[in-house]
């Protein structure tokens, strides 16, 4: 047992050591590169104020740790060799991470990622002059962009699963920052080749076809329901769509009428889509949304996306 325990500690403690004596450091990488830079040891030397020998010494006793060679030498100099421009390669992309690590941390740029959580309908109106302002203001910031209901976007604040998220007022959690965007109309949109209905049309109307709005669980579909089914003779057929795309798809081949905010058909205008003219019993609701954050956690990037979002906003 003790002979084995001997070899397991030679087999595990072989690769420490050996990783341990073939470390190198920013200082050795800057060494190197003032030798390539300027053409030798001993211009290296006038350049950055080091003794030749002090240059010379510090590359042998790195060469001797890590087992390479990295400068050959002939009669006429020192060039790299293919393990030294590989060593001199891959130290520039380490002295280049550490000095925008250094640069982010004492000016105060912000950089990482940013795990945005934005409902569809942001995704066609403020999301690309949004995001596009960030990119100039924060050049350091990456976004990773989830679009998904508000409902999943609040659990989502609440688990720490999202930085920021733009999603309906009411669906924000508590105990988070809210700023208000300006709200977004909504309106009844048919084709006109496929059904036609009176002007101005009324509830009964309305539900005497197919609609397709937002999914079951979201305040816009709730709101739709209690417009056209409170005290009617007629039940209405809702059929709801995670997707607006979708949603305008279907109303443009008839499958119904639908629910979409004014921006996005506007968006859209391929899709052909003519707004109803209702009565005011059956005029929805704006709807409301807002850009959270949790302070506590992303105060600073929180209150960049709201600035970026609100300015996008009010173009």
């Amino acid at each position: 047992m003790a002979l084995l325990a001997t070899w397991r500690n030679r087999l595990t403690a072989g690769p420490r050591r050996a990783l341990r004596f073939a470390m190198f450091d920013f200082k050795d990488i800057e060494i190197i590169r003032s030798v390539v830079r300027y053409g030798g040891f001993r211009a290296a030397s006038d350049a950055t104020g080091l003794a030749q020998s002090a240059i010379s010494r510090r590359i042998r006793h790195l060469e001797d740790r890590m087992g390479i060679t990295i400068f050959e030498r002939d009669g006429r100099g020192v060039r790299l060799s293919a393990t030294g421009r590989r060593l001199c390669d891959e130290g520039e992309v380490l002295v280049a991470q550490r000095d925008r690590i250094v640069e982010e941390l004492t000016q105060g740029m912000m950089a990482g990622v940013v795990r945005l959580g934005v409902a569809e309908t942001m995704t066609h109106t403020i999301l690309p002059r949004m995001l596009t302002t960030l990119g100039h203001r924060h050049p350091m910031l990456r976004f990773e962009i989830s679009v998904d209901t508000s409902d999943q976007m609040e659990q989502a604040l609440k688990d720490d699963a999202l930085d920021v998220a733009i999603l309906l007022r009411d669906q924000a959690p508590r105990g988070i920052v809210l700023a208000p965007l300006p709200p977004v109309s909504m309106g009844w949109f048919v084709s006109p080749e496929h059904f036609t209905l009176p002007s101005p049309a009324g509830i009964e109307d309305l539900v005497s076809l197919p609609i397709v709005s937002f999914p079951k669980s979201t305040i816009p579909h709730r709101q739709v329901l209690e417009r056209l089914s409170s005290g009617r003779r007629r039940p209405a057929t809702v059929h709801g769509s995670a997707s607006l795309a979708t949603m305008l798809h279907l109303v443009q081949q008839g499958f119904g009428i639908g629910t979409i905010p004014h921006s996005i058909v506007a968006a859209w205008p391929h899709a052909m889509l003519r707004e109803i003219e209702v009565l005011p019993e059956a005029v929805l609701p704006p709807l409301e949304f807002g850009i959270c954050y949790d302070p506590e956690r992303n105060e600073e990037i929180g209150r960049a996306v709201t600035l970026a979002a609100i300015e996008a906003a009010t173009d």
